[in-house]
C-alpha cells in the first residue's frame, strides 16, 4: 500500500490487509489528528486497507 503524508511524502508498505488505525498507530501517526482518504473518498479508521490501496492523509488543523 502507498500511504501519502501530510507532509507531500510518501512511504510504500509491505503489509497485510489491516484497519487503517492500526496502519496509522504502527507508522506513529496519531489517527485523531488526520483524515485520511482511498480513491479520494473520506474513509474511517475501522476501513480495512489491502496491499493495492492508495491513502492519503490531510492533517487537521483547529484552534480556538
Amino acid at each position: 500500500m502507498k500511504l501519502l503524508l501530510p507532509d507531500r511524502s510518501a512511504r510504500v508498505l509491505a503489509l497485510p490487509p489491516s484497519t487503517l488505525e492500526a496502519i496509522l498507530l504502527g507508522e506513529g501517526i496519531n489517527p485523531l489528528e488526520v483524515i485520511a482518504s482511498r480513491n479520494g473518498i473520506l474513509i474511517t479508521e475501522d476501513t480495512v486497507i489491502g496491499p493495492d490501496d492508495e491513502i492519503r492523509l490531510l492533517r487537521i488543523a483547529h484552534g480556538g
